[in-house]
């Protein structure tokens, strides 16, 4: 099938195109993925610590102000409370909806069902007479609830870790990936630019020394190229001028021989012709000087 160079070139183009293609998908891929797990990290875990410290600062604060009522003997700050109340109540319900990590979902139902029972039981204790068995009751409450939301914090701080090391293990395997895969396409693109660039090279160069041959008049010279494409062609032709140019030069010495010839045999026939008017004046002058004679002879 004839190839024609600009389909070669096309397809060397296609070929590079290609090349930049699936190395430009690769590492968008890659990056994606580290997105990805970057995202996880910053998002979910992040945000369940966030949540947890929200709970445990508001718990103390509820804590705090329960314990300053007993110890002062007033009335606690019902507004603070229930400001206090509902921060841990929003904190749960966000944290219920970004569940990740294996028995976060256990704790969270329990971190949700200690801190209704301390609710419940710090409004009862509001509402009633305050006793010291009724502070400790919740003081156990309160450090029972703040230990789970330790526990929840402390939970996503090391899937954090876990997840960071496992990105940068992505990262450390995706490196020589890459880089053993950026190599295989520099050898590939390498290896076509030499084949391109040989192979016009040797038939540019045969053609320049071919030329070259037949201006030093060596008609006998021809080009050789393997292959259907335009080099083909054009030795075709070269070869055709060559073998013509050959025949030429063979009958040039015979045309000039004839020529010679024909120039000798022209030069004798004007030589002769102008012997021969020569000869018919000198012919011309001895008639009239023999009739002059024979006119003497009578007069005497």
């Amino acid at each position: 099938m004839k190839t024609s160079i600009r389909t070669k070139f096309t397809l060397g183009i296609v070929f590079f195109f290609v090349i930049i293609m699936v190395l430009s998908i690769l590492y968008i891929i890659q990056l994606n993925s580290l997105s990805r797990k970057t995202g996880a990290i910053l998002k979910e875990n992040y945000f369940s610590m966030c949540y947890a410290r929200e709970m445990s600062e508001a718990l103390t604060t509820i804590n705090e102000e329960i314990i300053g009522s007993y110890v002062l003997n007033k009335q606690a700050d019902s507004a603070l409370l229930n400001k206090s109340f509902g921060y841990i109540e929003k904190s749960l319900q966000l944290e219920k909806n970004i569940i990740t990590e294996v028995g976060e979902d256990k704790l969270v139902l329990t971190i949700d069902r200690q801190f209704k029972a301390y609710r419940n039981a710090s409004k009862y204790y509001l509402i009633n007479v305050k006793s010291a068995n009724s502070i400790m009751n919740l003081q156990t409450m309160f450090l029972g609830l703040n230990q789970q939301l330790l526990l929840l914090s402390q939970m996503n701080g090391k899937a954090m870790e876990l997840k960071t090391d496992t990105a940068k293990a992505s990262v450390k395997k995706a490196v020589p990936q890459m880089t053993y895969l950026t190599t295989l396409c520099f050898l590939l693109a390498f290896s076509l630019t030499y084949s391109f660039s040989s192979y016009f090279n040797e038939r540019f160069f045969q053609l320049h020394n071919g030329i070259k041959e037949i201006v030093s008049s060596n008609y006998g010279q021809r080009l050789h190229f393997e292959g259907k494409d335009e080099f083909y062609e054009i030795a075709l032709e070269f070869n055709k001028m060559a073998e013509k140019l050959d025949k030429n030069d063979q009958k040039i010495p015979f045309a000039i021989e004839e020529n010679v010839e024909k120039d000798m045999v022209y030069n004798e026939l004007t030589e002769l012709e102008r012997t021969l008017a020569e000869m018919k004046i000198i012919e011309n002058q001895a008639k009239e000087m023999i009739l002059k004679i024979k006119s003497y002879q009578k007069n005497i």
